[in-house]
């Protein structure tokens, strides 16, 4: 009798063993998965954050040297341009292992894109005094916050799913 309660309790230790490991490796893939989903949603939530430049039409300034200085200039473009190269400049690098787990970065290649963040002081010439300050608009710290709520939602959803997958 103690032999058949064996050979029973062995094979749904061994089917538990097998529905567990099967669940362990959904559970490792879940990670990349969650991570790439959040931070492209991150990368969106950047491009709609980030202003794009309009251009004025008709274009005027002042003439400051030469023998027309101090004469306002003023003419119309036909096709004035529009900005966009800070939206267009949001990616996503690829994500890889670490030793804490799985990794990726939200970058903006924009050259100025730290001015824009941050701010910046504004000059009048090179060197020169300090005549205001532009404020950062944080698009990256918004970011930020919001991924980490994504990566949560998403976690609890994948998580939720693999124990649906394995009841």
């Amino acid at each position: 009798m103690s032999s058949s309660n064996y050979r029973r309790n062995k094979e749904a230790i061994d089917q538990f063993h097998k529905e567990l490991m099967a669940m362990v490796d959904d559970i490792q893939q879940i990670d990349k998965k969650v991570l790439n989903k959040a931070v492209n949603n991150g990368v969106a939530y950047a491009k709609r954050h980030s202003p794009v430049g309009k251009h004025p039409n008709p274009v005027t300034f002042t003439v400051k040297n030469g023998p027309d200085a101090g004469t306002v200039v003023s003419f119309k473009v036909s096709n004035p341009g529009v900005g966009g190269f800070l939206r267009k400049s949001w990616h996503k690098l690829p994500t890889k292992k670490s030793k804490a787990g799985v990794e990726t970065e939200l970058v903006n290649t924009a050259e100025y894109s730290t001015y824009w963040n941050y701010g910046h002081r504004i000059v009048t010439k090179k060197g020169g005094p300090t005549k205001g300050f532009v404020k950062g608009t944080f698009v990256l710290e918004k970011t930020r916050g919001y991924i980490e709520k994504q990566l949560v939602k998403e976690f609890e959803k994948e998580v939720k799913a693999v124990q649906s997958k394995h009841d």
